[in-house]
């Protein structure tokens, strides 16, 4: 049966434009996905992503079981609120999930995970925590709004009560507090996206949260769709779990190596998260594979599953879109390791000439792709 947020009604009020996504009923547009890209790069946009899936962690071991479950350190967080990227790995290496780890306090850390892969992931930790008596508890009563764009944040701070305003004002990037709506709501404000703009995350009750959208419509928060935070995150250089990696691609081979912390515990040990072994060899040989980014200078789409050609050998397409704010087609790919030489794409038997680029290829609605 497909799913629905809390906020369903809201969108088709809205004339949302609904698809299944991962077994949700979901927005892709409301009129104009390129119009509400635009919305997030020049003003401020929202998107419901209460199908997001929060868990939150609780334990005297809590820490410790993070240092064995994720490839990152939390031991870089050591400030409450203080947030982190990064992933979770099965013993071959490969990405269980990506995910954000927010440190509350030394017993107590919250996990967002992706909707799609909710079960394996509730069950994958759910296993690991046994041995370190840390308590589980998914927290599927909370809904979630991505407030993102250079004016996000001011909009949404001017909802906030005077008592909190300025603590959320201040919030650190990756960092996360509690504030408060002018009528009481609680929330939980977390300054990160998914586009490379500034904005909030935030999570509330179920309850409270389609009066927290319509809040934001009446500042001016305009609502976005699955469409547009897909252009957006791709130009952002962002991986996209499923398409651009999986359980059989390590962070090595999906250009997340600066997620991994080859680091040792407080004896001086290495410590021993999942995967490490794997990864450990592929940091001293190389991966086989890499991730680039590709930009075409000529008309056309850069799709998923399409040839890549290069001096090495052959790739494929991972995620390719349209780039509104480029005004050119871009692309992650996957490839075999080392210098690509010429890159071309095979799109109907014709090959295209590419150019490997640097992600992101936006950033704070700046593009940072050359000139050809």
């Amino acid at each position: 049966m497909t799913q629905k947020t809390i906020l369903n009604d809201a969108h088709r009020a809205l004339g949302a434009k609904m698809v299944d996504f991962g077994g949700w009923d979901m927005p892709i547009h409301y009129g104009s996905q390129i119009d509400e890209h635009h919305q997030v790069r020049r003003d401020a946009g929202m998107f419901d992503v209460s199908h997001m899936t929060v868990v939150d962690l609780r334990g005297a071991n809590v820490r410790a079981f993070l240092r064995r479950l994720l490839a990152n350190s939390v031991d870089k967080l050591q400030k409450p609120g203080k947030a982190l990227y990064t992933c979770m790995l099965n013993e071959a290496g490969g990405v269980i999930d990506d995910l954000i780890v927010y440190f509350l306090s030394e017993d107590f850390f919250r996990l967002v995970v992706n909707a799609a892969t909710r079960e394996k992931d509730l069950a994958w930790i759910g296993a690991q925590a046994a041995a370190f008596d840390v308590e589980v508890r998914e927290r599927a009563e909370l809904a979630m709004i991505a407030v993102q764009g250079p004016n996000a944040r001011a909009k949404a701070i001017g909802l906030l009560s005077a008592d909190t305003a300025l603590a959320a004002g201040k919030v650190g990037k990756f960092a996360a507090v509690e504030a408060t709506l002018r009528d009481g709501t609680p929330l939980f404000v977390a300054r990160t996206g998914y586009t490379c703009e500034d904005g909030f995350e935030i999570i509330v009750a179920e309850d409270r949260a389609v009066a927290l959208w319509q809040a934001l419509l009446d500042a001016g928060v305009k609502p976005a769709g699955l469409g547009a935070r897909d252009t957006l995150r791709l130009e952002a250089g962002m991986n996209l779990y499923g398409q651009d990696m999986d359980e059989t691609v390590t962070p090595y081979e999906a250009g997340l190596a600066w997620t991994v912390a080859l680091d040792a515990d407080a004896q001086g040990a290495p410590r021993a998260f999942v995967g490490r072994g794997v990864l450990e060899a592929q940091a001293a040989a190389c991966a086989p594979r890499q991730m680039i980014g590709l930009v075409m200078d000529e008309k056309g789409v850069l799709r998923h599953g399409q040839r890549v050609i290069c001096d090495r050998g052959d790739g494929e397409i991972l995620s390719g879109t349209f780039s509104p704010t480029l005004g050119k087609a871009i692309a992650f790919a996957r490839v075999p390791a080392g210098d690509p030489g010429s890159v071309r794409v095979d799109i109907r038997g014709k090959e295209i000439p590419v150019r490997p680029a640097k992600f992101p290829f936006v950033r704070d609605g700046v593009a940072l792709v050359p000139a050809a």
